[in-house]
């Protein structure tokens, strides 16, 4: 008995966590918000954001914090390093 609690607590726990996930279109809206002077237009899923011209390390920090507040993960810079595009982040995002 005692096991299937454990189970349905971590289905629980699970569920939450797909809960507070976000599409990806929401993602890069987040994403996209987070700049001040780039039309959010102009930021989509294949956007190598580290080549926009607003693109600086206060951004990155902003984007780690949106992440942790909207997603409640924890990423790092070397996780936005590793990603080129808005997508790619998103992905480990979700890996995470």
């Amino acid at each position: 008995m005692r096991s299937g609690k454990k189970t349905k607590n971590s289905i629980f726990i699970i569920n939450k966590k797909i809960k507070k996930m976000k599409s990806l279109d929401e993602f890069v809206a987040l994403f996209a918000e987070q700049f001040e002077e780039t039309d959010a237009n102009l930021i989509k899923a294949d956007t190598k954001f580290r080549a926009l011209e607003e693109w600086s390390s206060l951004i990155a920090l902003s984007i780690i914090a949106m992440v942790d507040e909207e997603f409640d993960i924890t990423i790092k810079g070397e996780d936005i390093r590793n990603a080129e595009t808005v997508e790619d982040l998103y992905k480990i995002v979700l890996n995470k």
